[in-house]
């Protein structure tokens, strides 16, 4: 009965976002790779993008040129703007200082970091018409949900709990995605002063989901093979979104530093940190990384960490150095593989759908 279940869900979900296949690409701010989307769309999967740091123009462009390499199912995502962050100028001299041993020296000027205008980026979204679009850390208006919705567009909210998603439930997502503590990259948490008070495991966190909300749930953190996706399936689940899992494929072009370090990160080795943006999000535990938590500095408010952070980051990466390397990823990291991204996509689906034709 559980394997019917199974089956039914996905191919709901499936019928319901044009997919082929319940292996979605996971929104990743700053991995934005036109041919990696187009890989996993192409393999029946959904593509995605997370638009929070590129400008009105720039989505638009990137999903122009996804549209030249795929027709297949698009998911959008952003984050929901919250109050402009308190600044405090000693907090953030002391930051400064000690990002000057690990990057080039910081100026004041760093910290006035201001993010693409939101009203604009969401109009750039919309006039695009993917399949999807989604918010994180926090819920879309009643007003934009409705005008994603009158273009054709499917609306999703991203959630850490169980209180979340009878928020979203209630707003007609009609998908809810379901984010673990497991996750790499930023936590979803709608109230970010909760996001590390708040963190739930996946298994616990979706069938507890399922039964609160009337739409299908994707799940989110931890899974990157056969296994963990079944596993996601059977809790509950109509689809599930893989991010770290795919960022070894050589389509991702993140530094090969990163893409090496993933490959041998067990999870116990990530940590939560807010020191790359000021926003909690999953890490591998750099050196960059334990020298802030030895320090027991705290890091700035976003975005003026990320703004003090940039020239450290940029720095890390262009000479693949991994210390500083905003170095994102989930725990179940030492799953993924080396491989094109639609290869992984099939291969994790088919040995799924082996298993429950098979049974």
């Amino acid at each position: 009965m559980l394997i019917n279940q199974i089956g039914s869900r996905v191919k709901n979900a499936c019928n319901l976002t044009g997919t082929t296949h319940p292996i979605w690409l996971a929104p990743m701010a700053g991995v934005p790779s036109v041919e990696l989307s187009a890989n996993i769309a192409n393999s029946g999967g959904m593509a995605s993008c997370g638009t929070i740091l590129m400008q009105p123009e720039a989505i638009t462009q990137w999903c122009q040129s996804f549209k030249s390499r795929s027709k297949g199912a698009l998911q959008l995502n952003i984050w929901v703007p919250d109050a402009a962050a308190q600044r405090n100028i000693a907090q953030e001299q002391k930051m400064r200082e000690f990002l000057a041993n690990w990057g080039p020296e910081v100026d004041n000027e760093d910290a006035n970091l201001t993010p693409p205008n939101f009203d604009d980026q969401f109009d750039a979204m919309v006039a695009q018409a993917p399949t999807l679009i989604s918010s994180s850390m926090g819920l879309f208006s009643q007003q934009q949900i409705a005008r994603i919705k009158s273009a054709g567009i499917l609306y999703s909210a991203t959630v850490t709990t169980v209180k979340e998603a009878i928020q979203a439930n209630k707003t007609g997502c009609d998908l809810i995605i379901v984010q673990g503590s497991e996750a790499g990259g930023h936590r979803a948490t709608f109230k970010q002063e909760e996001a590390q008070s708040v963190c739930v495991g996946l298994l616990s966190l979706v069938p507890q989901v399922v039964d609160v909300v009337s739409c299908p749930v994707v799940a989110a953190g931890g899974i990157a093979d056969a296994r963990t996706t079944f596993a996601a399936l059977a809790l509950g689940a109509s689809a599930v979104q893989i991010g770290t899992g795919f960022l070894r494929c050589p389509e991702a072009g993140i530094p090969e530093a990163w893409a090496r370090e993933i490959a041998s990160t067990r999870p116990e080795d990530t940590t939560l940190t807010k020191g790359f943006s000021g926003r909690l999000g999953r890490s591998i535990r750099t050196d960059y990384v334990h020298a802030l938590e030895a320090d027991g500095l705290t890091p700035c408010p976003y975005p003026v960490q990320r703004g003090l952070t940039g020239k450290m980051r940029s720095t890390a990466a262009k000479q693949n150095d991994i210390k500083g390397i905003q170095a994102w990823a989930g725990q179940s990291a030492m799953l993924a593989r080396n491989a094109p991204a639609d290869e992984i996509a099939l291969r994790i689906w088919n040995e799924v759908h082996a298993s429950l034709i098979g049974s």
